[in-house]
């Protein structure tokens, strides 16, 4: 469906990269019916996307339905213009049931997990592990907790010999086998993945809103839009700096969807108050976005879904059954045997590691998300400044001192125990200083596009604070560039889409350091503190071409991530076959060093001095001296893409648009 744009820009700069935009997205202005009396119009698609990936099989077979609807209304002398606009979506996912053996029902399986410890063998199953008898609390009830439906953590990215906080994640639906399953948060059933929009969030009603714009004998206008609805604040694609506003749907298919179709509409006012020419300005507008919908965070994917951005579903998942019912992590206990080397799986208790609960916002006002931008065009660029308030998306995980009550697995004592991996996930209200700008420079003949934006209250996984994390102020930005360029000898009549962006990010007060272990060169060890990366760039180049009077439309997407060192390249196809049918043929490969080891916390001496290791000068102070393996912090250091490393695929989409 067509958006209105508020903004009167009137530049080059405007008109160049909404032709790149529509190009890119393939949206197309035009409904496929329309009412006798022309006040309602609609059009709609089918669609199956199915997704293969190497290694695996199948992995998506989405069938989509999706509805749009526009009534305009007699404005009368109030509204200058006045409408409803609602758009249905419905669809399947038959992955779950055709790909049962990976995903569905019948997913995982036994397993067994490292353990170097030179006296015992190298791998135990999951409730095999060291256990004590007597005054000490280890192990867990195997009935409640079987090895079955189980896959190791991380097994999907790395080889499972690699160290860290590894143990076995459930990966079949809640309905079916509900271990790990977060209350609230992550608990999809079976139905809920198959048929992800039919749930209790009405998510089949993908946008309902009332638009109308009341006109003042000034000139000026205001807009006003109230309903379920996007809000985008952003110029750039793939990258939300200032687009904060709506959560977005990572499970759809990690970042390669548009945003158009992962963000997750809200109940949200917008207003827009247009004064047109000012002054100066060429151009200048006030906005309001109050977003009063009950809290909904990013969707991650769950342990046992195809996609999960940087695999935090199976983490979350994992942690949460060894909170609930105990669990097995390869390589944990140091044992004090002479003559003995590396480390035993170690089963642990109920309660005493692993995520306890989420702690998801409750609906009242001071919970409610507003922001505030001022927008125009002055010579030529398009502006904005903004402003916006509102609750983390992401997830942030509280633990040891500010954790909850656990059990020492030595002890016996029950409270929160400074640099213990046992979490509450909380979601801390953050504060977004931002801007943008758009601006055309006719030498070059290029668009160039920047946002940037100052967020204070983030809260970021840190192993040198006793909480585990740290909050930290953050400046994150996009420059893109767009040009259109003729290169003849691939097509003489049409232009080629030439662009870029690059992205920055940028951790203020930023903790890492070297610990005695590292100082002293001794292997698996790592620095501690934040493992995401203190500054990191992420770069992305498209190049875009049109042939058959632009029904076909070859492209390369690529992406590098300089401090993770990975890559993916995706090439497509995208065939307008007639004005109802079109299919696009993409695939996406990645390159680079993929998963990368950080302090999993192994070597946090929580219950000092039985978990105190040689490198601890003080054996009854806890504090990390930087045992590291890819899990679980790991993720942070390879980030989406390195994460996604085993994940080539081969996507085919077929559409009908009626």
């Amino acid at each position: 469906m067509t958006k209105k744009k508020y903004l009167k820009l009137g530049s080059k700069a405007a008109a160049l990269s909404m032709a790149a935009a529509l190009s890119v997205t393939g949206l197309s202005g035009a409904y496929a019916g329309t009412s006798a009396d022309g006040t309602l119009e609609w059009s709609g698609f089918l669609e199956n996307a199915t997704f293969l990936r190497k290694d695996v099989g199948l992995v998506k077979f989405r069938n989509t339905v999706q509805l749009e609807l526009v009534k305009q209304f007699n404005t009368g002398n109030t509204f200058s213009e006045l409408s409803f606009n609602v758009t249905f979506r419905g669809s399947y996912d038959g992955v779950y049931d055709l790909n049962k053996r990976d995903f569905g029902r019948n997913a995982g399986g036994a397993i067994n997990l490292q353990s170097t410890f030179s006296a015992g063998p190298p791998s135990v199953p999951h409730g095999g592990g060291l256990v004590s008898t007597g005054a000490f609390f280890f192990g867990f009830d195997t009935a409640a907790n079987p090895n079955s439906g189980l896959i190791v953590l991380g097994s999907d990215s790395h080889a499972n010999d690699q160290g860290g906080v590894s143990f076995g994640v459930p990966v079949r639906p809640c309905d079916i086998d509900n271990r790990g399953c977060i209350p609230g948060y992550l608990d999809l059933s079976l139905d809920n993945l198959r048929f992800p929009e039919f749930n209790s969030r009405m998510d089949f009603l993908r946008e309902a809103y009332i638009d109308g714009s009341i006109p003042f004998s000034n000139g000026h206008e205001l807009n006003i839009r109230l309903g379920r609805q996007q809000v985008v604040w952003g110029r750039t694609d793939l990258f939300r700096v200032l687009d904060v506003i709506n959560p977005v749907d990572f499970s759809r298919q990690n970042i390669y969807d548009e945003l158009e179709d992962i963000r997750i509409p809200q109940w949200i006012l917008n207003m827009d108050y247009r004064m047109g020419a000012v002054g100066s300005f060429d151009d200048l507008n006030l906005n309001l976005v109050w977003n009063f919908d009950k809290f909904r965070p990013n969707s991650l994917g769950q342990g046992g879904t195809p996609y999960q951005i940087l695999g935090a579903g199976g983490f979350f998942r994992g942690m949460k059954n060894c909170w609930d019912n105990g669990c097995t992590v390869a390589n944990f206990a140091g044992l004090p045997v002479p003559g003995t080397t590396g480390l035993a799986a170690t089963d642990f208790a109920p309660g005493s590691i692993g995520i306890r609960s989420a702690q998801m916002p409750k609906w009242k006002i001071g919970n409610t998300q507003i922001g505030f931008k001022v927008e125009g065009v002055k010579n030529g660029v398009g502006f904005s400044l903004n402003y916006l308030t509102y609750l983390s998306q992401l997830p942030s995980l509280r633990g040891g001192s500010a954790g909850p009550a656990a059990l020492n697995n030595f002890t016996g004592e029950v409270k929160p125990w400074p640099y213990l991996i046992a979490f509450d996930i909380a979601f801390p209200r953050i504060h977004l200083f931002g801007g943008s700008a758009d601006f055309y420079v006719d030498s070059i003949k290029s668009v160039f596009r920047v946002e940037a934006a100052y967020t204070t209250g983030e809260e970021f996984a840190n192993t040198l604070r006793p909480e585990l994390f740290s909050k930290n102020d953050v400046v994150r930005y996009v420059i893109g560039w767009d040009r259109d360029t003729f290169i003849p000898f691939l097509n003489k009549d049409k232009a080629f889409l030439l662009s870029a962006q690059l992205f920055g990010q940028h951790i203020l007060n930023h903790e890492l350091q070297d610990t005695p272990a590292t100082l002293a060169g001794v292997p698996g060890f790592t620095k501690a503190g934040i493992p995401d990366w203190k500054s990191n760039w992420i770069m992305t180049f498209l190049f875009k071409g049109w042939y058959m009077q632009n029904r076909l439309s070859p492209q390369i997407l690529s992406a590098y991530d300089f401090r993770a060192g990975s890559a993916v390249i995706s090439p497509s196809v995208d065939w307008l076959i007639s004005d109802s049918w079109r299919l696009i043929v993409a695939a996406n490969f990645k390159f680079g060093k993929g998963p990368r080891k950080f302090d999993d916390c192994r070597s946090c001496n929580p219950w000092g001095p039985f978990t105190a290791t040689p490198f601890h000068a003080n054996p009854f102070a806890a504090g990390s001296v930087g045992l590291g393996g890819f899990e679980p912090l790991g993720r942070f250091r390879a980030g989406p893409i390195g994460m996604a490393s085993r994940e080539d695929e081969i996507q085919v989409t077929l559409r009908y648009r009626f």
